[in-house]
């Protein structure tokens, strides 16, 4: 299954049943593509101390699942259900990252990274995901900062990327609303252990994923399939986000809080006024849903009353400002457009990806950035995911046009007056892909299904010599690299 649906299945529905809110107010609709300022003929440059870096997450990395004391998450057990993982693969090794720490912060250090987006394992610090902090976790997150640090690395540590505590969820998870504060205390141990190294931080990663596939269509972890109680989880996962930055502020600690959200620019696939109408629709529920509260403070106009009962009760008087605490910045992952005809079926216009539901459209990035500015405010931005999977081994040239582009078309956002201060790949290493096991290769470094060993790509060649630079030669012109060896020594 996808680790991503685009067109979520909670928006399928409410674009298939022709149910909308309000229409949006003026200028936030993504349906037409913004103006694009003409590409520069000459090298592009990024703003001085531009924040090249690249992501990973916790439970598609670190591996050593019971070790050290750490508890079972919701992927833990999913993962070893029968049927629920491409050849029955499991995270339990994944890349074995957390045995192979300091080779993989030299071969961070060889690429030249200025950041590092992580994920913290809520339940190895937090085995029952509430009490006592576990001493021998949390070391390995002390070590991972400092290493950083030392190389010159800017440590980004998320909070929660999809990996529940099972002993949480045992007790009703992002169901119950004392989920979220569960999640703001754990939050809160994080910020006064780690935040004399971490500086910038990240509370949820992608919370519509969570709720259309881990809670619509049972593909991802806990695997639950019920449309009526989906929007109860997004709501408490927004507002945990809240609470977290709560607990931000008052821990008293230096730097800056935001979420992590995806984001799908929509456009109408025909020049028709229903597929407009579809478009508009669609928006809301792609990027309006988790933009508005998170930014504005409020769900879009019309969308709660379209919403099944138990999500209207779910949502208290004064919730509203806890989803709109101020933040610091706003974490864009961007891998693809939305297409939709007057019927609200999705239309593939371009060509797509080993992973079938990415739509390779690099101007999507630029209509995306130009949009936030344009709708909610000079808010600092940071690309946190971009990339793609390929069958291609180490020579991934196709990886390296497509990052080409998209490091074009944030260019072209940033000369239109977007504040966008950082670009991280996705990612760092080959991983465990979610429902789609091992089967899809995202890294820029290879790792060896059977031994773990490392092997640099040929994106990863070339992303050193883009980092090096602070940008593009040529206009976004890109010559193919060759393929490092393995990690470098000390």
């Amino acid at each position: 299954m996808r680790r991503r649906h685009l067109f979520t299945l909670a928006a399928a529905g409410a674009v298939a049943a022709g149910c909308s809110p309000d229409d949006p107010a003026p200028g936030r609709s993504a349906a037409a593509p913004a103006q694009a300022p003409t590409p520069a003929a000459g090298p592009l440059r990024f703003p001085d101390g531009f924040a090249w870096g690249a992501s990973t997450s916790a439970y598609q990395i670190e591996g050593a699942a019971a070790e050290d004391g750490r508890g079972p998450s919701v992927w833990d057990t999913f993962s070893h259900q029968p049927g629920r993982t491409h050849g029955g693969d499991t995270g339990d090794v994944a890349a074995d990252h957390y045995h192979r720490l300091y080779e993989d912060l030299d071969l961070m250090k060889d690429l030249g990274l200025k950041s590092y987006r992580f994920s913290i394992s809520w339940s190895r610090v937090l085995p029952q995901g509430r009490g006592a902090l576990n001493a021998k976790g949390l070391d390995f997150y002390h070590r991972l900062a400092d290493g950083l640090l030392a190389r010159g690395i800017t440590p980004v540590a998320t909070l929660f990327h999809w990996d529940t505590p099972q002993a949480l969820q045992d007790r009703g998870g992002w169901e119950q609303r004392d989920c979220a504060q569960w999640f703001a205390d754990y939050a809160q141990q994080m910020f006064y252990s780690l935040g004399d190294k971490v500086t910038t931080w990240l509370t949820l990663n992608e919370p519509k994923t969570v709720v259309s596939l881990g809670y619509v269509t049972g593909t991802h972890a806990p695997g639950i399939k019920d449309r009526k109680i989906a929007n109860v989880a997004g709501h408490h996962l927004l507002l945990a986000h809240g609470l977290a930055v709560r607990a931000f502020r008052a821990s008293g600690r230096k730097g800056g809080i935001g979420a992590a959200l995806n984001l799908s620019p929509v456009y109408a696939a025909d020049g028709s006024a229903g597929a407009a109408k579809q478009a508009a629709t669609l928006d809301v529920e792609e990027n309006r849903r988790w933009l508005d509260p998170v930014l504005l403070g409020k769900y879009p106009d019309g969308w709660l009353a379209g919403q099944p009962a138990p999500v209207r009760a779910a949502v208290r008087d004064g919730d509203a400002a806890v989803l709109g605490e101020r933040t610091d910045l706003l974490a864009v992952q961007y891998y693809n457009p939305v297409f939709v005809d007057a019927k609200g079926g999705r239309v593939k216009q371009h060509p797509t990806t080993q992973a079938t539901w990415l739509e390779v459209y690099p101007d999507g990035l630029y209509d995306l950035l130009t949009r936030i500015k344009r709708d909610y405010g000079d808010i600092p931005l940071t690309i946190t995911e971009n990339g793609m999977p390929t069958t291609n081994d180490v020579q991934d040239d196709d990886r390296i046009a497509f990052l080409r582009d998209h490091f074009a078309a944030a260019h072209r956002a940033v000369q239109a007056g977007v504040r966008l201060q950082g670009f991280h790949v996705w990612s760092l290493l080959d991983n465990f892909e979610w429902a789609e096991g091992y089967s899809q290769r995202w890294g820029l470094i290879r790792v060896d299904p059977a031994t773990r060993d490392r092997r640099r790509k040929a994106s990863a060649e070339w992303y050193r010599a883009v980092i090096a630079r602070n940008g593009l030669d040529g206009g976004g012109s890109a010559q193919p690299s060759q393929p490092g060896r393995t990690s470098p020594a000390s």
